[in-house]
């Protein structure tokens, strides 16, 4: 990359923060900055000889890229030589707008993908053609589905149902995925089955040009793909996820040099607006559950794209593509708890092989360094339907197995425009946000914060729940872990933060240690809120919280809220947390308010297998109504 085409990086330092807007989707193009259009097809590499995989009958290849775990790798395999491959029914499709399921349809396709993944790695690993049969069965039930879509996605049909149209081709994540991974199949294994039966290639090609290859480079309705972006849109992992997805198709499948031309064309022009949404202090404003498959899936995308074109279209020297590796790691406070953002959940730290590849990537000491601390040394899971990602990581095992510097990051970093702040002080890490509620995967949320004493969380954000028909439809904010009054938030007039993109924080002040917020606007009208400054001051072995505020109108007593965990006791003036071992103590002034503790039960697996079976929300209630006055809270530990 030439000096003047590289931004300016963005400064993830302590410093005082300066206004930004925190929406903001610039036309920065940078992949299309670095080469001349015309001559794209002149750099493309010919006839799969980018693929850095041993070939099938190479047997000494694939025990050098097994090695130890070759037999794993085999007896995993072995599971599924007798597997009875599961129909998906209609009524599994249909079952997502009766009930707004989605596990019925998409628990059995899955057991049909991960049998084929197994499958597929055992014959590599073992190459005698025992796994072929079940392999070559997997193929054909695959190719026999209407769609590969699921049934969440297929609403986006024409149709609006979920029951999938035979004549409409949907490239949806896993459609992408399937492509991706059947891809591989055909890669590998198109000679072997030609000498079983030409016609099993035949179909497998026919089906992976009609759903995969033709809709690319001809539907632009996708909304992915960000073709006819306007102002106001929302691009998120979708875009590198199925983009990602569909070049690796052609590059395994496709040798008319004009026709990938065409493919990698499209693919830079959709990631490229992916790229100018995301802001360019590369925070993942969909949480760390989402790093993975948003700026994770990018780095799939970037090095096929530096694969196909021989290393002349290579951004990874980009500030904001460094940013956006690193939030992983600056967003990991320790233990396996995580700042959980979004739809996130509050444990994770994320897939130590991509950390390592997307550190090794962008020549990030401190992504190695996180890989090697997050390796468990068990190997390579092979639970995945991404042949590629596993691909890769065989690749760099041996590497990240020897990994053992010790895991560094600031004490201290602000993303000025996703408007993310973390700070870690003494025995504490605080997070807070700005922002706003309409971001990818949001909750009505601006002004919130967490916090974790030794690792382990005292006050909390609850994270989400399954998906179902309801999380992504117009009754999502219905949902309490959406809403502001089940986040660490004031409820001001009875009125909580309400969705869309008008609904923000401003932030007054990020520095080493504190952080300032006028969440005044991420209310409506009938909170009649004219100023609610909530300040953040952490120092010593206390958060000190002090909100501000003035009303147009008081009519009810403000509410404070405060969610936790663990044995929560309520005393006057005080609530005592204890968990694990760590003791938190919130102080508040008992003349001023009434303390209350509800209990939420925790029904949901996703969310009890974090927090056991509830959770609590401590609700300080003013005794007086006021329109104007300051609250303050410390918090001991």
């Amino acid at each position: 990359m030439k000096i003047s085409q590289k931004l300016v990086a963005i400064a993830l330092c302590a410093c005082m923060y300066a206004p930004t807007q925190t929406y903001a989707y610039s036309e920065r193009n940078i992949l299309q900055k670095e080469f001349v259009a015309d001559s794209l097809r002149a750099y493309l590499v010919p006839g799969q000889k980018w693929v850095k995989y041993p070939a099938y009958a190479d047997r000494t290849g694939w025990d050098n890229l097994f090695g130890q775990n070759k037999e794993k790798v085999i007896k995993n395999g072995e599971k599924f030589l007798n597997y009875e491959w599961k129909v998906v029914k209609a009524s599994d499709y249909l079952e997502y707008e009766r009930s707004g399921n989605r596990k019925v349809m998409e628990n059995p396709f899955d057991a049909n993908n991960q049998a084929i993944v197994q499958l597929l790695f055992a014959e590599l690993a073992e190459g005698k053609g025992r796994f072929m049969d079940q392999l070559i069965n997997g193929v054909f039930h695959s190719c026999e589905m209407t769609s590969w879509a699921l049934s969440a996605h297929l609403v986006r049909q024409p149709d609006g149902r979920s029951l999938p149209a035979y004549d409409y081709d949907m490239i949806d994540l896993t459609a992408g995925d399937l492509g991706n991974m059947l891809s591989w199949v055909y890669y590998f294994m198109h000679e072997s089955f030609d000498k079983i039966n030409p016609e099993i290639s035949r179909r497998l090609y026919h089906e992976l040009d009609k759903r995969i290859m033709v809709p690319y480079l001809e539907d632009d309705s996708f909304w992915w793909m960000a073709v006819n972006y306007k102002d106001g849109d929302m691009i998120n992992n979708w875009n590198p996820w199925c983009n990602s997805n569909a070049l690796m198709t052609f590059m395994l499948l496709e040798n008319d040099t004009d026709r990938l031309a065409k493919a990698v064309m499209r693919s830079i022009e959709s990631v490229d607006k992916f790229i100018n949404y995301v802001h360019q202090d590369g925070a993942c404003e969909e949480g760390p559950s989402y790093w993975g498959h948003a700026s994770g899936k990018l780095l799939d995308y970037l090095v096929l794209l530096s694969d196909i074109t021989g290393d002349r279209i290579n951004i990874f020297d980009n500030p904001q593509i460094r940013n956006m590796g690193e939030y992983i790691s600056r967003s990991y406070v320790g233990n396996g708890w995580v700042v959980n953002f979004a739809d996130a959940s509050a444990k994770g730290g994320g897939d130590p092989y991509l950390i390592f590849r997307y550190g090794k990537a962008i020549q990030s000491q401190e992504l190695l360094a996180f890989a090697g601390y997050l390796n468990t040394g068990k190997g390579i899971g092979l639970k995945s339907r991404d042949v590629y990602r596993i691909l890769e990581a065989f690749q760099v095992d041996r590497e990240l197995q020897q990994m053992k510097d010790p895991r560094k990051s600031p004490d201290y970093t602000w993303y000025p425009e996703t408007e993310f702040y973390y700070a870690r002080k003494g025995k504490a890490f605080f997070a807070a946000k700005g922002g706003y509620n309409d971001e990818s995967h949001n909750h009505n949320d601006a002004g919130t914060f967490s916090l974790w004493v030794n690792d382990t969380p005292m006050l909390i954000d609850a994270g989400v729940g399954t998906y179902t028909r309801q999380t992504f439809s117009s009754e999502r904010y219905t949902i309490w872990t959406m809403q502001s009054n089940y986040h660490n938030l004031p409820l001001v007039n009875g009125v909580p933060q309400k969705y869309g993109r008008k609904y923000k924080a401003k932030v007054l002040d990020a520095a080493n240690g504190r952080f300032s917020v006028d969440i005044a606007g991420a209310y409506p009208s009938e909170a009649k809120i004219k100023e609610w400054k909530r300040s953040y001051q952490v120092k010593g072995n206390r958060l000190d919280i002090h909100d501000q505020f003035e009303l147009t109108e008081a009519s009810q007593p403000n509410q404070v809220n405060f969610l936790t965990w663990g044995e929560v006791q309520l005393e006057e003036g005080q609530v005592t947390i204890q968990v694990n071992g760590q003791k938190a103590v919130l102080k508040f002034d008992g003349k001023a308010f009434e303390a209350k503790k509800e209990s939420i039960a925790l029904t949901d697996p996703r969310l009890s297998n974090v927090w056991g079976k509830e959770i609590y929300r401590i609700s300080l209630t003013a005794k007086q109504v006021a329109d104007k006055g300051d609250y303050r809270f410390t918090v001991s530990y």
